[in-house]
């Protein structure tokens, strides 16, 4: 069953309020987007139903009314109760399971972020009189800070890519050999666009054009983008799509990045094979090792060549230029860095 068809399923056991938010707020997200939204929702409805409406036997059977009688001690419970909370599904065979549920401050205001945006639309359509979650205060998180790759690990790590003959043997050097062209093709396209995994993921062939030297994603919220590719980027997608359209045994004939089994890549495939390059080219910090430290690297390593951060935001493709004020912040660490260690605490100039 396609993602798609398992929205559409659960969205069915919903309120129809439910489901045209998920259809008309989230349309041009992707999948997993609407799929997490919905699950936050039917469990603050679940919540609603074991503590407040307890008349209520389905969950289907809410209605606008109920949101109508939503308090801010409500909304206040709710957020006590996802730090821990039990939660009882029936399984194919009718067994029951039950199991405790915790969420970080993260995890909280994740889902507190989606009952919001609930009531926002439904204010919005004057389906109620007033959004009573503007009342609601978020948990404070403090972030840790994430790094780029260094030039050294980034050479590292290409290394690797472009030379897996130097650093596997046996069974892992066959498997890098059968997919090094589409390793090379994918992980240079990361570091020399930014884009996104998902983007990076979702190209069919087509969508790939070197009369312009670009290909086209669709970015976050639905909008398709241009991607310029840098020249080795070009050649190296190139090299690969020669490869790639010689594949006998594809079984999606259109996507671009393929897996073993001859499918389109997943995200958590990407992820795993970064991780094993990483490995290899001696990078254990493990945020370092996912798919978003390339973009972050990407976005760094123009910052520090004087690239103006309204263009970076833009090929980045944030909406909101104060996303890309975050990699500006790392940039500039170094750069303090720089400043200090060439600092002579004599007054030598």
């Amino acid at each position: 069953m396609s993602k798609h068809a398992k929205l559409m399923n659960f969205l069915s056991n919903l309120p129809d309020f439910v489901f045209d938010y998920i259809e008309i707020a989230y349309d041009g997200e992707s999948i997993n987007t609407q799929i997490g939204y919905s699950i936050d929702i039917k469990i603050f409805l679940d919540y609603l139903q074991k503590f407040k409406f307890k008349d209520i036997t389905r969950t289907e059977d809410f209605t606008v009314s109920h949101m109508e009688q939503i308090t801010l001690r409500d909304l206040n419970g709710f957020t006590a109760y996802l730090k821990e909370y039990e939660t009882d599904t029936i399984t194919i065979d009718g067994k029951h399971i039950k199991r405790i549920r915790r969420n970080s401050s993260y995890g909280i205001n994740r889902k507190l972020s989606g009952i919001r945006g609930l009531f926002g639309y439904l204010y919005k359509n004057d389906l109620i009189s007033q959004n009573i979650t503007d009342k609601i205060d978020f948990k404070k998180i403090h972030q840790k800070m994430k790094r780029p790759l260094t030039t050294q690990e980034t050479i590292n790590l290409l290394d690797v890519i472009y030379n897996g003959e130097k650093y596997y043997t046996g069974r892992d050097l066959s498997e890098y050999q059968n997919k090094k062209q589409r390793d090379i093709a994918l992980f240079t396209a990361y570091l020399g666009t930014g884009c996104r995994v998902s983007e990076l993921i979702n190209l069919d062939i087509h969508d790939v054009c070197f009369d312009t030297s670009s290909f086209v994603v669709t970015r976050k919220g639905g909008d398709e983008q241009e991607i310029f590719m840098p020249v080795q980027v070009e050649n190296e997608m190139f090299t690969y799509i020669q490869e790639r359209m010689n594949n006998d045994k594809a079984a999606d004939t259109e996507a671009l990045f393929l897996s073993r089994l001859g499918k389109r890549m997943t995200a958590q495939s990407v992820e795993k094979t970064l991780k094993k390059y990483c490995a290899a080219a001696g990078i254990f910090d493990s945020d370092k090792a996912r798919p978003h430290a390339l973009r972050r690297t990407f976005a760094c390593n123009l910052i520090a060549d004087g690239i103006d951060i309204k263009m970076v935001a833009e090929l980045m493709g944030h909406k909101n230029i104060e996303v890309t004020h975050k990699y500006y912040t790392q940039y500039a660490i170094e750069k303090r860095r720089e400043v200090m260690r060439g600092f002579d605490i004599k007054g030598n100039r």
